[in-house]
């Protein structure tokens, strides 16, 4: 019984991550990092399959890219909410923060490509008596 504990936390020992959680709009990604061959999954998928474009996956995996590390990092991330942009920007965030998470020397570059400024932009709540946030209704002159 001793040694399968003893077993169980070395291999969680040998699988440590790196986590760093990414906002932008409405959309949340908890990302972790862990030393590896290069795979990254996104909701259980690869970026190609999840994100229907091939640039929101090349978006998402930019700070590896930049930092031309993408083969020696597996990244596992959570997306929910937002739209496919905003889940690929903030793929983007997390991974940048799980990388200085892991070390802090990427963080001055990372920070001079921008990779870990949130976007602060959000959407403008609508307003009593208006359509949207700013459309008023159209003005009857009789």
């Amino acid at each position: 019984m001793v040694k399968k504990q003893e077993n169980a936390q070395s291999s969680k020992k040998a699988e440590r991550y790196f986590e760093g959680i990414g906002r932008r709009k409405t959309a949340v990604a908890r990302v972790r990092v862990t030393k590896g061959t290069g795979a990254i999954v996104v909701n259980g998928k690869k970026p190609g399959e999840y994100f229907n474009t091939p640039l929101f996956g090349q978006m998402a995996s930019s700070p590896l890219e930049k930092l031309a590390i993408s083969d020696k990092f597996n990244v596992s991330a959570k997306v929910a909410g937002g739209g496919i942009n905003a889940q690929a920007e903030a793929v983007r965030l997390g991974i940048a923060r799980a990388l200085v998470n892991f070390d802090e020397g990427f963080k001055s570059k990372l920070r001079t490509m921008g990779f870990l400024t949130r976007d602060p932009r959000m959407v403008e709540r609508k307003k009593y008596g208006y359509k949207k946030a700013r459309r008023a209704p159209q003005w009857k002159k009789r």
